[in-house]
């Protein structure tokens, strides 16, 4: 069985720069993983917190665990949608420095950032939904 090998590609028009984003990837070889909603649980089951940014990078941990256990990592990312309840512009740097820390920011994921209003508890502020491309 020969391996299979995967490419991921940022697109980025030149006429708009947005730092660490990619506006589309590009994704040849592989095949694709669908990431269902990853929420800021702990192994414990207990909500990480109080903040956003533990919220976040306990979501971050649970989607590294989701893609290793499919042969991935976060450099495996092609698209990231980050939900944030009652998200507003303070919010933005903790979204950003958290996320940073994970993806590969040579080839960041494209991705969205979208303030909800709910999410399924009213201790969760943040939930990270994601499609990969693995080998």
């Amino acid at each position: 069985m020969t391996k299979r090998t995967v490419k991921l590609t940022a697109i980025n028009p030149v006429e708009v720069n947005i730092p660490n984003v990619s506006l589309a990837t590009l994704v040849e070889g592989g095949k694709l993983l669908f990431l269902s909603g990853h929420v800021p649980l702990c192994p414990d089951g207990t909500i990480a917190g109080p903040s956003l940014e533990d919220q976040l990078e306990q979501t971050f941990q649970n989607l590294k665990l989701t893609l290793n256990a499919a042969g991935g990592d976060f450099s495996s990312l092609a698209r990231i949608t980050i939900y944030v309840r009652d998200l507003t512009q303070d919010d933005l740097l903790a979204v950003r420095t958290v996320r940073d820390r994970h993806i590969d920011l040579s080839r960041p994921p494209a991705s969205a950032l979208l303030g909800v209003a709910d999410l399924y508890d009213p201790n969760v502020r943040v939930e990270i939904d994601a499609i990969a491309a693995v080998a």
